[in-house]
C-alpha cells in the first residue's frame, strides 16, 4: 500500500487558503489564452505522471500492474483526466476564436424540450466510439437563442471577481479529484483547495507534480487529512464554497452537523450549519431496466456481459455501478439472462474489498436472504453476488441502500408487454429506488425499430428522474465522455440531497441541463473496455492515455489494435 502524506496542520491550511485568496482575483480576470495555456500545461503533467499514478493505484487496490484489470486505472484515472483537460483547452481556444464553445446538432425531445448533441464532437471521437452518441436535454424554457447566449456564461459575463472553492476529493475513482478541480478552474474561474480523501491520499503527491503549474501560480493547493480537516476548511472564512464527491452522509454532516437533535432542529427550520454554496455528486442505487423484446441469444449475452461489467469494474466501488436489475414480471428470458450475468461476473477475478466499510455493508444486505448467488473468492475479497427475487412491492432495504460493494440485486415489475413494462419500471425507479444520478435501459434494436415502441422508450427516458440515462451501455460512458455534463437530476434540496446538486465535467460549458442520454448499439465490435472478458484493457488504457496527452494521430493505430485484440 502506498504511503499517504500526514494530515496538513491548521497553520499550513490557513497559509494555503491565504495564497489562494491572493491569486483568486487575477485568475477570475485571466484572458482565455492564459486559461487554455494552463489547461495544456496540466495535461502535459498528466502525461508525465500517468504511469506513477496507475502503479500507485494498483498497489493500493491489490491489482497486478501488468494484468488487464490494471486498464481500469489507466482508463478511469489519467485517461479521463487527460481527456477532460484536452477538451477544456479546445473549448477555451474556440471560445476565444469564435465567441462560443462547440456543440453538435440541435433537436427536440418527445415532450418539446431542446436537446443538444454533446458527443461525438470531433472526428477522433467518431472513430474511437463508433455508434455512440450523447445528447443533453435542457430545462423547460431553454431556447436555441438562450443556449448560445448562456453557454460558457462565466467567460462571457463573469459573476464573481475571485472565489476560493474547497474540493473534497472522492476516494474511489482517481480522476474525480483532478477533474473536479479542472471544472472549477476552467468552467467557473475559481481557485481551489483540494483535500484528498484518506482512501486515495497516496495520489496527492503525484497530482502535486502533474498540476505544479497551477500550484506555482497560487491557483491550487492540495492538502491532506480526514473529516476534521474537511470540516475546518468548509467553515473557513477564506473559503467561499464547497464541492464534494462522496456520500450523502458526509454531505449532511458538513451541511447540517453531526446526527442528533441539533441537526434535526436545523433541518426542520431550514438553517444549515454551512452557510455557503455547496455542490455535490453523491451516490445511487443505479437501476438497469431490461425491456422485453425479440432477444436473440447473442445480443442478450452481450448485454448480460455489459451488466456484469457495470458491477465488477473497480470492484464495484462506483457511484454509477449497476445495483438493481429491474426485469419484466414473468419474463421467459429471466433465468437465461441472470445465468449469463453470473457467468460473466465470474470471468473477473475476485477483488480485494479495499474501500472502507464494504464488508459490513455486504453483510447487512445479504445476511438472512435465501436467494443469494455468489461467484469468485479470494483472500480479503468479497464475492460477486446476485441477490434475486426481491419483492418490488416490499420495503426492502436494498431499494434505498447503496451497497458500494460487490452486490447486484434483482426485482420484477410490469409484464412482458414493453409499453406496460416501461411504464411500471420507470415509476418503480423514480419512486422506490434511492438516488437520482444514473439509470440504464437495455432494449433490443428491433424494439427500437417499431415506431410505437420507440415512442414509449422516448417517453420513458424523459420521465426518468436521473441525471444520466444510458441506453444499451454503462452510464460510466457518460462520466468519461467529458463533453457530457455529469451529475444528479436537478431539483434536489439540501434537506433531501439524493445524488447531489449541480453538474461537473461539461467541457462545452452548457447551462440549463436537465439530463444526458447516452446511446450505444445493442451489440458492437470491438467490445467495450469495461467488459469482464476484455483481455487487453491495460494495453488499451495505456494507448488511449498516449493518444490523449500527445494529441498525435500516429498514436491512434495502437488504440485500434488494442481494442480489436480485446
Amino acid at each position: 500500500m502506498p504511503a499517504a502524506p500526514a494530515p496538513t496542520e491548521p497553520r499550513a491550511l490557513d497559509e494555503a487558503v491565504a495564497r489562494l485568496r491572493e491569486a483568486a482575483p487575477g485568475w477570475a480576470a485571466a484572458p482565455l489564452a492564459a486559461r487554455a495555456a494552463l489547461a495544456r500545461a496540466m495535461l502535459e503533467g498528466v502525461g508525465r505522471t500517468a504511469r506513477r499514478a496507475v502503479e500507485a493505484a494498483c498497489a493500493a487496490k491489490g491489482l497486478p500492474s501488468d494484468a488487464p484489470q490494471a486498464g481500469e486505472e489507466w482508463l478511469s484515472g489519467p485517461y479521463v483526466t487527460a481527456r477532460i483537460l484536452r477538451q477544456l483547452e479546445r473549448s477555451l481556444t474556440l471560445l476565444a476564436r469564435n465567441g462560443n464553445t462547440p456543440v453538435g446538432k440541435l433537436s427536440e425531445t418527445v415532450d418539446g424540450r431542446l436537446s443538444v448533441q454533446v458527443f461525438p464532437l470531433t472526428r477522433q471521437d467518431r472513430l474511437l466510439l463508433a455508434g455512440v452518441r450523447a445528447e443533453a436535454h435542457l430545462v423547460e424554457g431553454m431556447t436555441e437563442e438562450r443556449l448560445h447566449e448562456t453557454r460558457a456564461r462565466f467567460h462571457k459575463a463573469p459573476d464573481h471577481q475571485g472565489k476560493v472553492c474547497l474540493v473534497l476529493g472522492a476516494g474511489n475513482i482517481n480522476s474525480i479529484p483532478a477533474v473536479d478541480v479542472a471544472g472549477k478552474l476552467f468552467n467557473e474561474g475559481k481557485v481551489c483547495v483540494l483535500k484528498m480523501n484518506p482512501v486515495n491520499a497516496y495520489l496527492g503527491p503525484i497530482l502535486e507534480d502533474a498540476f505544479s503549474p497551477a500550484i506555482a501560480r497560487g491557483l491550487l493547493a492540495i492538502v491532506y487529512g480526514g473529516a476534521e480537516v474537511g470540516s475546518y476548511l468548509a467553515h473557513h472564512r477564506g473559503v467561499d464554497e464547497v464541492h464534494i464527491t462522496g456520500s450523502d452522509r458526509t454531505h449532511d454532516a458538513i451541511v447540517w452537523g453531526p446526527p442528533g437533535p441539533e441537526r434535526d432542529a436545523r433541518r426542520s427550520s431550514g438553517t444549515p450549519l454551512l452557510a455557503k454554496e455547496i455542490t455535490s455528486e453523491l451516490g445511487n442505487v443505479s437501476p438497469v431496466l431490461v425491456v422485453p423484446g425479440p432477444w436473440d441469444a447473442g445480443t442478450l449475452r452481450f448485454q448480460a456481459e455489459s451488466v456484469a461489467g457495470m458491477v465488477t469494474y473497480n470492484a464495484s466501488f462506483n457511484c454509477n455501478a449497476a445495483k438493481m436489475l429491474v426485469l419484466p414480471r414473468g419474463w421467459r428470458r429471466r433465468d437465461a439472462f441472470l445465468a449469463a450475468v453470473e457467468h460473466f461476473m465470474a470471468l473477473s477475478p475476485a477483488r480485494r474489498a479495499w474501500y472502507p466499510g464494504a464488508a459490513d455493508r455486504y453483510r447487512a444486505l445479504t445476511e438472512g436472504r435465501a436467494a443469494v448467488r455468489r461467484v469468485g473468492q479470494g483472500e480479503g475479497a468479497l464475492p460477486w453476488t446476485l441477490v434475486t427475487g426481491l419483492d418490488a412491492d416490499s420495503e426492502d432495504p436494498a431499494f434505498v441502500t447503496e451497497p458500494f460493494c460487490s452486490i447486484l440485486s434483482e426485482t420484477a415489475v410490469g409484464s412482458e408487454d414493453p409499453v406496460d413494462f416501461l411504464e411500471q419500471a420507470v415509476a418503480f425507479a423514480n419512486d422506490r429506488l434511492w438516488g437520482t444520478l444514473a439509470a440504464h435501459i437495455v432494449v433490443h434494436p428491433r424494439t427500437l425499430a417499431d415506431p410505437s415502441l420507440e415512442a414509449a422508450l422516448q417517453r420513458a427516458i424523459r420521465r426518468l428522474r436521473y441525471g444520466t440515462v444510458a441506453v444499451n451501455t454503462w452510464a460510466g460512458y457518460g462520466y468519461g465522455l467529458g463533453t457530457a455534463p455529469w451529475g444528479a437530476f436537478p431539483g434536489s434540496t439540501l434537506e433531501d440531497v439524493q445524488s447531489g446538486r449541480g453538474f461537473v465535467h461539461n467541457t462545452v460549458m452548457l447551462e440549463g441541463v436537465e439530463k444526458v442520454v447516452v446511446w450505444h448499439p445493442a451489440r458492437t465490435f470491438p467490445k467495450p473496455p469495461y467488459f469482464p472478458s476484455h483481455a487487453t484493457t491495460d494495453a488499451l488504457g495505456r494507448s488511449l492515455v498516449r493518444l490523449e496527452t500527445r494529441g498525435r494521430w500516429r498514436d491512434l493505430p495502437a488504440v485500434v489494435l488494442a481494442g480489436i485484440r480485446g
